[in-house]
């Protein structure tokens, strides 16, 4: 059960994720200013494919810091949002948690150190050439 300050503060980080987005989509006139509970329950339903939408209440309550959404809601409020779940859900990360979320390579990542892997030794020193001629030109 989530606390009165846990709550709020979701509502906090929802409204400055719903402001950013009409910021950000300034020149987009497709993006609308979220003007109320019945503005967002609309917005939502248009992209959440769970098995029901929200309703004009349960939107107030989200942004009157009443209710924190369940998963799925929150996982598609961030997905439309452009922003991430635990930061939507939690807030921002613990310092250890950011830590290893900065350290953790991507899956293209991994992927393409995976091709690397299986190339011939020879290109493999071409591409670790290549990097370090990189490197050495971002760091002037």
């Amino acid at each position: 059960m989530s606390t009165r300050a846990e709550k709020t503060a979701f509502a906090q980080r929802l409204q400055i994720a719903l402001d950013q987005l009409v910021l950000k989509a300034t020149p987009n006139p497709n993006v609308k200013t979220i003007k109320g509970a019945t503005d967002l329950a609309r917005q939502f339903n248009l992209r959440h494919h769970g098995a029901a939408g929200i309703t004009v209440q349960a939107a107030h309550k989200w942004l009157k810091g009443q209710v924190i959404p369940t998963n799925d809601k929150i996982k598609t409020l961030a997905e439309w949002l452009g922003v991430g779940e635990y930061w939507l859900h939690y807030g921002p990360l613990p310092e250890a948690e950011a830590l290893k979320a900065k350290l953790m390579p991507s899956l293209s990542t991994l992927k393409l150190v995976e091709e690397i892997e299986i190339l011939p030794v020879y290109q493999r020193y071409l591409i670790e050439e290549l990097v370090k001629q990189f490197d050495k030109h971002t760091s002037c």
